[in-house]
């Protein structure tokens, strides 16, 4: 374990900068699906690719526990994208 207050490891960074990099991606995503909604081809492109292609209609389930059920893909990104759970499935 390092020592509190120290810098990071090589490894360490490369990690670190790695999960920023692809937060600050899923973010900017999300900055779009706020300003132009769903049906902008962006998006829906987006959402393809993170669905092999088909976005599905829905009823959406999650790996949320409490909240596990939206009514559409477009109402579960958003959730994720309000939450700041970027990561979450269906």
């Amino acid at each position: 374990a390092q020592q509190p207050g120290t810098p990071l490891s090589d490894q360490e960074y490369h990690q670190f900068f790695k999960f920023l990099r692809i937060t600050i991606q899923a973010s900017t995503a999300c900055h779009l699906r706020e300003l132009y909604g769903c049906k902008n081809s962006l998006v829906r492109r987006l959402d393809e690719y993170e669905n092999h292609g088909v976005i599905p209609s829905g009823p959406i389930c999650s790996e949320l526990p409490g909240n596990p059920f939206f009514h559409n893909f477009c109402a579960f990104s958003l959730y994720r994208c309000i939450m700041k759970k970027y990561f979450i499935k269906v």
